[in-house]
């Protein structure tokens, strides 16, 4: 039980259905959707699309979404890939010949088609109960009426305000600034492309009016988009990837996704007694970061799209992590991963639902950077992804840019189980965080005892590109330690991540968590 004389919020409780995302608006929205008849995927859809205008730096139309949905207690657990292709005609040759060694992020090329309309479509016919239509009414409505900007939305828009370009500061700027905290922002014209996906269907989106703008802006921005990149784009079915520790399986989204990265973290973690280290002292901090270091060299190395992923059973192989684990030295940071481990490699939004069927989803739906690519269609203001910069442009590799591809991808939403039974949905935000993220969330409850909620809570810190960045939570004696050891710490302006999840009790009790370091909250009835 956590200290009530401490700042802090508690888990919420519930029974017949329970919702946690990072927007309260979005939040209630769906659970007005659970209450209304509709189930746990018709929800989650709600709530998404709502989050595209709460929310728009970080999510929205013109982005992909992955998905695991549990249908009931009795049923497998599938993965739902609706992320987005590379235009036909890209190409890493041609970007290479201008001097370029990484596609550049706030350009068209960066630029892949949209994949989430069409996965929440197939999720919507393929599990929901309730009609587009209904599902959609939401956001149309907001979309229309406005929203106000909440604190945490507010802050990351200022921040991020100079990267939207030409018509896209138009349609996501007021009076030429980032909004206010409490003003309203309202996008009239997406609450039109949302009347014609909830009429329509994917072809709302896909061909028709929105598609006509959306391709006829991409080439004005110099893409190589065409109608029959957005006519082909297909979300696709999967089975998800799978690992234990300390008795709890985690279930992650397979390539594109970087979910085994997550699971190579924690067989790397089994190698070390991480249980009988201080949760926020400098050992385990150290210890962390070098386990990330190495297994995100291991991202890079091998996962890109499903069709191109070859090496998937090595990284995840326990041989894999045995030996890249002998590779860390607990008394000094490591400088170069990448040339430590060639020899063991020498042959990348969150939401949540329970439904009081208990049919469970775990949704994660983004435009990747900060307002993605800062593009958006002339008419519709759809602002586009930028996850083409999620490729490679480096010749041979597995993840190199290629007509008709996925990238590599950052966001994955993920599952617990035990003894044999979904116990608890749950994901983290943060784009590159996420598999650190996944790996210390499991890790605070399983070996240091916390619930769903105060693992949350817990200070964070993650090694990204040769930074360690610490949250002020930890003590400026640990980062101290840290700096002897060798890391180059920094204490990052924003917090690291967001994160969400729901425990499903064997008492029929649901119980969910949802991250003080966003807008949003947890809610049930």
């Amino acid at each position: 039980m956590r200290d009530f004389h401490l700042p802090g919020r508690s888990a919420v409780y519930a029974t017949n259905g329970m919702f946690a995302t990072s927007h309260p608006l979005a939040a209630t929205a769906a659970l007005d959707i659970l209450k209304s008849g509709g189930n746990a995927v018709d929800a989650a859809i709600a709530c998404a699309v709502l989050l595209g205008i709460c929310e728009p730096q970080m999510t929205g139309l013109g982005g992909d979404m992955f998905a695991l949905i549990q249908k009931n207690p009795s049923a497998g657990v599938v993965s739902l890939n609706g992320s987005g292709r590379a235009p036909k005609a890209a190409n890493a040759a041609g970007l290479r010949s201008q001097g370029l060694s990484a596609v550049p992020i706030h350009s068209s090329d960066a630029i892949t088609v949209p994949g989430a309309v069409d996965g929440f479509c197939r999720m919507s016919k393929d599990f929901g109960s309730l009609g587009l239509g209904e599902v959609l009414a939401p956001a149309s409505h907001y979309a229309r009426a406005g929203v106000p900007v909440a604190p945490k939305a507010a802050f990351d828009w200022e921040e991020s305000a100079a990267l939207l370009q030409g018509t896209a500061r138009d349609k996501y700027l007021i009076s030429g600034a980032a909004p206010k905290v409490g003003q309203i922002f309202a996008s009239p014209t997406q609450a039109d492309a949302l009347d014609l996906i909830a009429s329509d269907g994917r072809d709302g989106f896909y061909s028709g009016a929105v598609a006509e703008d959306m391709v006829a802006s991409l080439q004005a921005a110099g893409g190589s988009h065409t109608m029959e990149d957005f006519l082909a784009t297909n979300a696709t079915y999967g089975i998800p990837l799978r690992s234990s520790y300390q008795g709890v399986e985690m279930l992650e989204h397979p390539a594109n996704g970087q979910g085994a990265t997550a699971l190579l973290m924690l067989n790397m973690m089994a190698h070390f007694d991480i249980a009988s280290m201080d949760p926020f002292g400098a050992e385990r901090a150290h210890i962390e970061a070098e386990i990330a270091k190495l297994a995100y060299d291991a991202r890079n190395r091998f996962i890109a799209d499903a069709d191109y992923t070859t090496r998937m059973a090595h990284m995840l192989a326990p041989e894999t992590a045995a030996s890249l684990a002998n590779l860390i030295d607990p008394a000094h940071a490591m400088s170069d991963p990448s040339a430590l481990s060639e020899a063991v490699h020498k042959d990348t939004i969150y939401i949540t639902v329970v439904d009081k069927n208990r049919m469970a989803v775990s949704l994660i739906y983004s435009i990747f950077h900060s307002f993605g690519s800062g593009i958006a269609s002339d008419k519709y203001g759809i602002l586009f992804q930028n996850r083409g910069a999620g490729f490679t442009l480096e010749q041979g590799h597995p993840n190199e840019l290629a007509g008709g591809k996925r990238p590599m991808h950052t966001i994955i939403p993920g599952m617990l189980a035990e003894d044999g039974r979904i116990s608890m949905p749950f994901g983290v935000m943060g784009g590159a965080y996420q598999p650190n993220g996944h790996a210390r969330f499991l890790s605070n409850m399983v070996d240091f005892g916390m619930d769903n909620q105060t693992a949350i809570d817990a200070p964070r810190c993650f090694s990204d590109n040769g930074l360690m960045k610490v949250e002020r939570g930890y003590a400026l004696e640990v980062r101290q330690s840290l700096s002897d050891l060798g890391h180059k710490v920094e204490v990052p302006e924003n917090p690291i991540g967001g994160a969400q999840a729901i425990l499903i009790g064997t008492d029929g009790v649901l119980k969910g968590a949802s991250d003080p370091r966003k807008d949003g909250c947890a809610l049930g009835y």
